[in-house]
């Protein structure tokens, strides 16, 4: 039996609801779940995922539109931007409606489930064989979003025993959602497909990543850190990498980053200390697509400033020699200014 009904499957969110109303109607629909505590397969996992992706990506987008139509001066103001560890790292009232819709639909139909959450915190799961946490990024790339740059993307994963076994991205402006399970390869669907029938995400075709020739025909993504002192490390690595490159690009989303990973549009990316709901979803994605990986389990913490990275197998191992030589490999912990 199903984990989880159609009913509660095709949609989550009523849109023409105030925010309070949206979360109580998308809890009692969650009531005709059939909800079970019983070993759950990472396919149903990540139908999941992809089910809750494309909803709170449309909340992301109505959301946002809502609210600059009532103040088309000052986008910070009318998203209700703070501010968190520095001027550079803000986050908005969606953001954080966006999680707090997540969290309340999961704890109806997946209650004995642990949540990690970028804006709400919590804890991974290990010790136990059934035990699944949910990663949550309600909106990664919240600068982007603030600003109106169209990369900005929902990343939700699962782990089973603090493994990451599922996930789900959904590239917001773009319509598309990026899943994969792990063993099952990874695709790209519309979300229109992904409304009507989130498992055929499953049987869609799978993404491949390039197959770059060299080191100096491929295209490499990066991010940056949002403390100064970490900035300054970051780009004296980056001066030294950009040589030896096609080219570099800075999308401000690693999920996207991953998913591009996965689906030829980057052949490979790095990143000093992600957390995890930044790299959750996007890791197992670019996994499955048949890229090198070093992604850390969801219990490391970010500001221990471990190298992440995805790559074509192609240049995996220049890439390495390439980061090795210029002191890539080491962690770049978080220092304070």
């Amino acid at each position: 039996m199903s984990f989880f009904s159609k009913k509660a499957t095709f949609s989550l969110l009523v849109y023409h609801l105030p925010h309070r109303q949206r979360v109580r109607k998308m809890c009692a629909m969650a009531d005709s779940a059939v909800t079970t505590f019983e070993p759950i397969t990472p396919a149903e996992l990540r139908d999941l995922a992809v089910t809750m992706a494309v909803n709170a990506a449309q909340l992301v987008a109505q959301r946002r539109a809502e609210l600059l139509a009532e103040d088309t001066t000052d986008n910070a103001a009318a998203l209700g931007q703070q501010l968190k560890t520095t001027e550079c790292d803000p986050v908005t009232i969606v953001d954080q409606e966006n999680e707090k819709v997540l969290r309340e639909f999961l704890t109806r139909v997946r209650p004995y489930d642990s949540i990690l959450g970028e804006e709400g915190g919590g804890e991974v799961l290990t010790g136990d064989e059934n035990a699944v946490t949910w990663v949550l990024d309600p909106i990664d790339g919240t600068v982007n979003f603030l600003y109106g740059i169209p990369a900005y993307s929902v990343s939700i994963a699962a782990a089973i025993n603090g493994k990451v076994v599922a996930g789900a991205v959904a590239n917001i402006v773009a319509s598309e959602i990026f899943s994969a399970h792990r063993g099952g390869g990874a695709s790209v669907i519309s979300v229109e497909q992904a409304q009507a029938d989130p498992s055929s995400a499953r049987t869609a075709p799978r993404l491949h990543c390039n197959d770059p020739e060299s080191l100096g025909v491929t295209l490499l993504g990066t991010g940056f850190s949002y403390t100064s002192s970490k900035r300054a490390l970051q780009g004296a690595l980056f001066s030294q990498v950009i040589s030896h490159v096609r080219d570099i690009r800075r999308l401000g989303s690693a999920a996207l980053d991953l998913c591009f990973v996965a689906a030829g549009r980057l052949d490979a990316y790095y990143e000093h200390g992600l957390h995890p709901w930044d790299r959750a979803a996007g890791g197992i994605i670019a996994q499955e697509a048949g890229a090198v990986t070093v992604i850390p389990d969801p219990a490391e913490i970010g500001h221990m400033g471990t190298l992440n990275y995805a790559v074509a197998p192609s240049v995996a191992q220049e890439f390495v020699n390439m980061m090795e030589a210029a002191g890539g490999l080491q962690p770049m912990p978080l220092l304070k200014k």
